[in-house]
């Protein structure tokens, strides 16, 4: 079949093939097609990044397919649900962490204060299909694991870990303890415990007061007893990096930490001055003995020379001693020496050489006094006679004679005897 179409202005007229109706008709189908194809094309395939898991449910059976590795897989058309591998959980006030609403967490603590507690944790998914298929068949999305998972199970640490501790001890010695209770809590359930009424000594007053405490319960081998097992382990999941980055104490409370942080602060400066005055007073001591110690030593210097001194003249005394006992007995050696030397002398002639020299010079004395003499040595009238037909001696002569006696018997020398001179003994 041809058509002809009316001519066109201008004198020009064209003719088309006939129209084939079931040509048209297929080319609207394809169309159509194309259009849907391209609009459901997003169902056939998912992208999964390397920090996601995925799990797609069939669009008739229900099925659920979880994938864990990076890459392009099968949708079929199937409903696709994603979860974070790892995630960092918030409760905190800042708006900059988290929510931009405050999701701190209250605690109360056993003396009844109270505080908001902001932090973080890093959560870690499971990676088995049996768990994540409990997980999402329970909560169905990131959050509501988030939210009533996750969230309850840290406020039920939080809320139990308070009564552990006064808002004091949190504050101060036992920080550490309230973030390590917290992350064990979370991790592996939270304790069980038993109330203790106790009597403490108020901080500030320092007056005896009934408080209760609440402690922990253990096994034989130490271990602390657990209510339950934590959702998040029975889950499969992994928590780590318990951070605490802000505690909001009460006005109340801060107030009366700050009591008692002057009133510890007071105490300690008090007791490092005692400290100090103690350390002074032994280090005086100590400077002291030391001194001592020194001038003892000193003269301890002083008496070792002087003993060494004295030692020292010791010796030389003794030595002195010795050799004037060596001279004594030199001296008495050579005194009896001699004296046996002049004994045998003696014995031998009567110490005749001696009494010559003796004799010799006492009358050489009278001698040349008798000759320097100018007086009259003799009378000038002498009366003279015989006696027994001797005339008698003169005076000159007697007078020698005398002398010469006398100087004999001074001697002990027999000047008459015949032969060898010999000394007489005197009776």
């Amino acid at each position: 079949m041809r058509y002809t179409l009316p001519a066109l202005s201008g004198g020009v007229s064209s003719i088309l093939p006939p129209l084939n109706l079931r040509r048209v008709f297929l080319c609207g189908i394809a169309f159509v097609l194309f259009v849907v194809i391209v609009m459901l094309s997003g169902e056939f395939f998912e992208q999964l990044d390397a920090e996601e898991i995925m799990v797609i449910q069939a669009p008739l059976s229900g099925d659920l397919t979880w994938y864990t590795s990076p890459g392009v897989k099968w949708q079929g058309f199937g409903k696709v649900t994603k979860y974070p591998k790892r995630f960092q959980y918030w409760f905190t006030a800042k708006a900059d962490q988290g929510s931009t609403s405050d999701q701190s967490i209250q605690l109360r603590f056993n003396d009844g204060g109270h505080a908001n507690l902001s932090g973080s944790i890093a959560v870690g998914y499971p990676v088995d299909a049996k768990n994540l298929t409990t997980i999402h068949t329970q909560y169905g999305s990131r959050e509501a694991v988030e939210q009533q998972l996750v969230r309850p199970v840290i406020e039920k640490a939080v809320y139990m870990t308070g009564p552990l501790m006064s808002s004091a001890e949190s504050y101060a010695e036992r920080r550490n303890e309230l973030i390590s209770f917290i992350e064990d809590q979370v991790e592996n359930g939270v304790y069980q415990t038993f109330t203790e009424e106790v009597k403490q000594a108020d901080p500030i007053t320092n007056e005896q007061k009934t408080v209760s405490v609440v402690k922990l319960k253990v096994d034989p081998a130490g271990n602390f007893l657990r209510q339950d097992q934590s959702p998040l382990k029975h889950f499969g999941f992994v928590t780590f990096n318990l951070s605490i980055n802000n505690v909001k104490y009460d006005d109340r409370v801060e107030s009366q930490i700050q009591q008692q942080q002057q009133a510890k602060m007071q105490v300690t400066t008090a007791m490092a001055r005692a400290k100090q005055a103690e350390q002074d007073a032994i280090t005086a001591q100590k400077n002291g003995e030391a001194e001592a110690a020194k001038a003892k030593w000193e003269q301890e210097v002083v008496k070792a020379k002087e003993v060494t001194a004295a030692q020292q003249r010791l010796a030389v005394a003794q030595l002195d001693a010795q050799a004037a006992e060596q001279t004594k007995l030199k001296l008495t050696l050579e005194g009896q020496g001699e004296a046996a030397k002049r004994q045998l002398i003696m014995n031998a002639d009567g110490g005749l050489d001696k009494k010559i020299d003796a004799y010799v010079t006492t009358q050489t004395i009278w001698a040349q006094a008798f000759k320097d003499f100018r007086g009259q040595l003799v009378p000038s009238v002498v009366m003279t006679g015989t006696q027994g037909g001797t005339a008698p001696a003169s005076g000159v002569t007697t007078f020698m004679e005398m002398m010469t006696a006398k100087a004999a018997r001074d001697l002990a020398i027999d000047i008459q005897a015949g032969g060898a001179a010999r000394t007489k003994n005197n009776p």
